[in-house]
């Protein structure tokens, strides 16, 4: 005991010293001067026993959470005791043998029964009850309602059960939705078969709904609270992981990302136990500034539903039905006399066939769904979606098939009820709940396969409508990955698909239609009035609703929606689709501008959405498709573009004279013609524009002090992309050839203005440089060790060489000059891993390494390491050339990559192992073990981890990236790895880019600035120790961040201050040892009353 109360004694002092002035980090931390009468008046410092239900295993980040929050009461109630244990496993025995909340409840209250330090009828108790949404698994529609069903029974359960045995106890239940892993992907079959996309809505449905299950389950039971010294409350927002990690790429946090999010769920957790919970306390953090909300004076106390009544969820709202049909206003429904033959003369009416491709807006998600109703967002409302939906009439449905059926009685193509895209009832609306961009092409080669095998549409004489609309998942998610989702490839994506439809579909006309101009449906989650999950959509589009107001970010979102939008007006511009009489795509720009509607009071129509005020209503359906028709008829140059929902809008007509559909040949407009074509690129160069490259004035010590002209030597090792192996090969013949001299690490041919290289780079900052390779040949390839075809277990031996080959260089001063080794390993592994698993496995990979690694440290001063992280190997499959160099060399040279069939296990198992090659990596470098040495440091380049190869036409890589055998990498493929080796340098630890971005641009080598000029190492990368300030929680959304200024010079003499703050420092040990002397002293009290008890017996 003594020793918990000096460590106790140490925390509070060191917090109390850093927080605030006054020694203790809130002002109501001292615990009520009686024992509290009722739930309701329970302070966080009058808590004695803290406890916690629902943890498993597997919860990592939740364990850490829960580790915290003891932390931070411990600082209000010094004695406080909890169930978790004190070592590093957080899981006390007897708890790890139960799983269900019912059986973990039973074992906490025969715990706390039984604890001798304990008394269970006196003592304040606060119990965590976390639900976990990672083990829930639904399908079907109608198995989540069951689902969930089950979940809340088990909580209503294990809360009767806690309330039949505890007294003094508020229970506070929360929802956590953080360890995503495959485990549970194989434990539930459709979420293998389900896009990235269909996941991701799914479970952020699934979470909302089984929160506000949980939520009316509370309103049921009144909160378990017929007894004053016993209640529950919900936590309004479960807990989930950050949102910008569940990227497509699925690119991890970095370590420091990973702490700081912990921390933000601590913060949450901490600052939902407290009042008040309308208008919560909010934090922000510019990465330094930690706000900490504290009890204030007038709401000293744990949250209750008495003391701090709060919103909730009502499910017995009528659905308001809204007028949905439309008047037909036009007259004349006749088709053409005869088919055209032009798709420029084509009536409504001649239109035999729809179709339609996209996301949630064409599938439908929760058009009818009531505002109260989260479930309903997961229904595929098919028949009611604005392009393609066919459900009954244009009286009641307003859908631009409803309208088209006016023309052609026959019409069809339309979807019809609820369903997904396979299901017959969904026919031609192939749109896929989550779609990005990237998965248009599959999506238009379901929707052509499924046109030619329909008996009731004649493919080569049916003239077709076919309705394109994508790119709002992309710009959700564009923050988390901006090369991936950049314009360039949302065009590319596009392009594939329209030049997939232009090469295999006659007699069809495609509305493509501009990604909707998504930044003013912001203002939805910004009126907290509206009662919208903002949380929810924080899943579903982080990198909208996130960013704050005039932000960097913000501008960013608006930049790159903008940039889809003119892309597409580039892309049909250019007139690639108006070749043929029989086909066109017409640009559709109704929702370039978007203006939100509103109510009489000014605030947005919330009944324009559905249930997650992120997906629209059939309100909003409804006036998406009277804007399609009518921009179907307005000419080419003077179509709407501004989607008004406030206004009413009626349809147009055909008339006499333009009763065509819109293209660019019946408006007389010219097409502006293709941007002119580049021409050949010389070489691949790059421009350097750093302006202060010189070096120390005396040579820096410290490798953590370390300019670019500080580096004197050069070297590398690894296999044959360090040689350079087929760089520059123009033929078979040539493929083994060595091309040293443009390796992207060491290669040092002629300047940077012709060969981009790592040592032509630093050559800039330093032209007396030595090590760097040139040409071919031996003679040449300076500390160029590397050798073709090596494996992991071959470096130490280069390391070898390369130490006695530096050692004995006459030209390089061993002890004294800075050298930088770079070291890129692990591709013949992965490539022969199904041969030999043992030797190659992820942990003789990362100990082959370290045994480099141990060497360098041992033998070589002054030195630098990269460690470049392997790539995923597995993109080299979609590398094609129809040559024998890339059909036959390319399997005998990555067999274990290349040969597995696609979706396969043995190729799911590389992808796995490769991923534990970087996780492998990156906890060796991550540790202490080359922290010793003042003049060395191994730093971990992950620009490779998230590999993303470059596609060119028809989605085929580029094959400019690689050699003449689809393996090998080619001299502009070395130049982009230089360029993203050199910027990894140039970014701290923790925040360095996980991606390459290999897109041609002579300008992207990055340079030191004033303010950072050293190459960053894990030591100065760490920032100043963050201040944490403390917060008085109040009703208002937010709290800004104090920023720290400079302290002006002090006229004091230098001990002045050391003596005060050692007094200051004294004093708080004091006053901490008093009160926690006053804690043990009556600890022991109660130990004397229990001994006593016993005596007397």
């Amino acid at each position: 005991m003594r020793t918990r109360m000096l460590q106790q004694l140490v925390l509070i002092s060191l917090l109390g010293f850093t927080w605030t002035t006054d020694g203790l980090p809130c002002t109501q931390m001292f615990p009520s001067q009686q024992p509290p009468p009722t739930v309701n008046g329970v302070k966080p410092s009058d808590v004695t026993v803290l406890s916690f239900i629902g943890l498993h295993m597997h919860s990592t980040e939740l364990s850490t959470v829960v580790s915290r929050l003891r932390e931070l009461m411990t600082l209000f109630s010094p004695e406080l005791i909890s169930v978790l244990s004190e070592e590093t496993n957080l899981y006390t025995p007897q708890f790890l043998q139960h799983s269900t909340l019912v059986e973990q409840a039973k074992e906490v209250s025969l715990y706390l029964q039984n604890s001798q330090d304990i008394d269970v009828n006196r003592d304040w108790k606060l119990v965590l009850l976390f639900v976990q949404v990672d083990p829930l698994c639904a399908c079907k529609q109608q198995e989540v309602t069951s689902v969930i069903r089950a979940v809340v029974e088990e909580v209503d359960d294990a809360l009767k059960l806690l309330h039949s045995q505890l007294k003094r106890t508020t229970v506070s239940v929360a929802l956590w939705d953080g360890e995503h892993d495959t485990i549970q992907s194989k434990m539930c079959p459709c979420l293998e078969t389900s896009s990235e996309g269909e996941v991701r809505h799914l479970r952020a449905m699934l979470t909302q709904a089984l929160q506000e299950s949980l939520d009316e389950l509370m309103v049921k039971r009144h909160w378990y609270s017929d007894r004053d010294d016993f209640t529950v409350t919900l936590q309004d927002t479960p807990f989930i992981r950050d949102p910008s990690a569940v990227t497509q790429s699925e690119k991890p946090l970095s370590e420091s990302e990973a702490s700081l999010h912990t921390d933000k769920l601590t913060l949450q957790l901490w600052t939902n136990l407290l009042q008040p919970t309308v208008g919560q306390h909010q934090t922000e953090d510019n990465g330094q500034i930690i706000a900490l909300p504290c009890p204030t004076e007038d709401r000293p106390f744990l949250r209750t539903e008495e003391n701090s009544p709060s919103y909730h969820h009502d499910s017995g709202s009528p659905l308001v039905l809204p007028l949905t049909g439309t008047e037909m206003p036009c007259e004349d429904f006749s088709p053409s006399a005869s088919t055209p033959t032009s798709v420029h003369e084509l009536r409504p009416g001649d239109i035999k066939v729809v179709a339609a491709v996209g996301d949630s807006l064409t599938a439908g998600n929760g058009i009818a769904a009531s505002q109260n109703n989260i479930l309903g967002v997961l229904r595929e409302y098919r028949g009611l979606s604005w392009s393609i939906g066919g459900d009954g009439n244009l009286t009641t449905i307003t859908t631009l098939p409803n309208i088209m059926k006016h023309f052609n009685h026959n019409l069809t193509g339309y979807s019809v009820g609820t369903g997904k895209q396979n299901t017959p009832q969904a026919f031609l609306n192939q749109a896929v709940t989550g779609a990005k961009s990237k998965d248009l092409p599959s999506q238009v080669r379901a929707l052509v396969a499924r046109m030619k095998n329909e008996s009731s549409i004649n493919f080569e004489s049916d003239w077709k409508v076919i309705t394109l609309f994508i790119g709002g998942n992309d710009i959700c998610d564009y923050c988390s990955n901006s090369l991936l989702f950049s314009k360039e490839n949302y065009v590319r994506n596009v392009r594939e698909s329209l030049d997939y439809l232009h090469k295999q579909v006659p007699r069809a006309l495609v509305n493509l239609v501009e990604p909707l101009h998504i930044i003013p449906l912001r203002e939805m989650h910004i009126d907290s009035t509206l009662k919208c999950p903002t949380w929810l959509v924080n899943i579903l589009c982080p990198c909208v609703v996130k960013p704050k107001p005039n932000s960097k970010a913000l501008q960013m979102l608006e930049d790159i929606n903008r940039g889809y939008q003119l892309g597409l007006q580039e892309l049909v511009e250019s007139g690639r689709y108006d070749n043929r009489s029989d086909f066109t795509v017409v640009l559709q720009p109704f929702f370039r501008e978007i203006v939100v509607p509103r109510l009489l009071d000014g605030r947005p129509d919330r009944s324009f959405f559905s249930a997650d005020c992120f997906h629209l209503s059939q309100k909003a359906q409804t006036l998406m498709a009277r804007s399609l028709w009518n921009n179907m008829l307005e000419p080419i140059g003077n179509k709407t573009s501004k989607q008004d929902f406030t206004s009413s809008i009626s349809l147009k007509c055909p008339t006499t004279t333009s009763p065509f559909i819109r293209t660019y040949n019946n408006s007389d407009y010219i097409y502006i013609g293709p941007s002119p074509t580049p021409g050949p690129i010389p070489n691949w160069g790059s421009d350097f524009s750093c302006v202060n490259h010189d070096a120390h004035d005396i040579v820096p010590t410290s490798v953590h002090k370390l300019r670019p002209a500080d580096i004197k030597v050069v070297a590398a090792l690894g296999d044959s992309v360090t040689t350079g192996t087929g760089a520059k090969a123009k033929n078979i013949l040539q493929r083994n050839t060595e091309y040293k001299g443009v390796s992207w690490s060491i290669g040092g041919d002629k300047t940077l203005e012709t060969v981009t290289t790592l040592p032509n780079i630093l050559r800039k900052f330093n032209p007396s440089l030595k090590g760097f390779s040139k040409s071919q040949g031996i003679g040449q390839k300076g500390f160029n060790m590397a050798v073709a075809g090596a494996q992991t277990s071959e470096i130490p031996e280069q390391v070898q060489t390369l130490i006695k080959t530096m050692r004995e260089n006459k030209q390089v001063q061993f002890e004294k000059d800075w050298k930088l080794v770079t070291i890129f390993i692990g591709g013949n592994d992965l490539c022969n891993y199904c041969t030999d698993q043992n030797n190659m496995s992820p942990k003789n990979y990362s100990h082959n390494i370290m045994l480099a690694l141990d060497m360098l440290y041992k033998e070589v001063p002054r030195l630098l390491v990269n460690v470049v992280g392997i790539m995923e190997i597995h993109l080299l499959k979609t590398v094609k050339k129809d040559t024998l160099g890339c059909s036959l060399l390319q399997r005998t040279d990555c067999p274990c990559v290349i040969n597995p069939s696609e979706n396969s296990a043995e190729l799911e198992e590389i992808k796995l192992i490769n991923h534990k090659y970087q996780a492998e990596i990156q906890f060796l470098i991550s540790g202490d073990r080359y922290d010793g040495k003042e003049d060395f440091a191994v730093v971990l380049q992950p620009f490779l981890h998230n590999s993303f190869i470059p596609r060119i036409g028809n989605g085929d890589a580029d094959p400019s990236f690689f050699s003449v055998d689809c393996f090998h990498i080619s001299e502009r493929a070395h130049a982009e790895m230089a360029i993203g080796l050199w910027n990894n340098m140039l970014e701290p630890v923790g925040k360095k880019q996980a991606y390459n971005n290999f897109t041609y641009d002579r300008s992207k080598i990055h340079c030191p600035s004033e303010a950072s000029p050293y190459i960053f190492t894990k030591v100065n990368s760490l920032p100043s120790p963050p201040v944490i300030i403390t917060t008085p929680a109040t009703d208002t959304a937010s709290t800004s961040p104090v920023s720290i200024v400079p302290r002006c010079p002090t006229p004091l003499p230098v001990w002045v201050p050391v003596v005060v703050g050692v007094v200051g420092l004294l004093a708080g040990i004091t006053a901490a040892w008093l009160i926690l002397s006053c804690s043990q002293r009556r600890n022991n009290k109660k130990e004397s009353a229990v001994e006593m008890k016993g005596s007397a017996f």
